[in-house]
């Protein structure tokens, strides 16, 4: 099947991008819509979402005495108290 270049409108900033036949081939063998958004739009809102400038979001650790040998460690859900919870080691021998 052969696709011809076509021209869309950007959603956030209204400028017309070109979406060329060899990307309308790529989204269409991996069953991808078509791009609502131009490049940089595309990136500003990867950037945005992703919280920082490594592309990762945080994740917020809470602080908790294992349950098996005593020691103070870090994991990243908060206990609810009704389970034992494990340092790291001890998890991976309950595993």
């Amino acid at each position: 099947m052969e696709f011809e270049d076509i021209k869309l409108v950007c959603e956030d900033c209204g400028e017309e991008f070109p979406f060329t036949g060899d990307e309308q081939q790529y989204y269409s063998e991996r069953g991808f819509q078509t791009p609502k958004r131009c490049k940089l739009c595309r990136d500003k809102r990867k950037t945005a979402r992703a919280g920082n400038s490594r592309g990762f979001r945080e994740k917020k650790l809470y602080s908790i005495t294992c349950a098996d040998c005593g020691q103070e460690a870090q994991v990243p859900f908060k206990p609810s108290g009704d389970r034992p919870v494990y340092c790291r080691d001890c998890y991976q021998k309950y595993r």
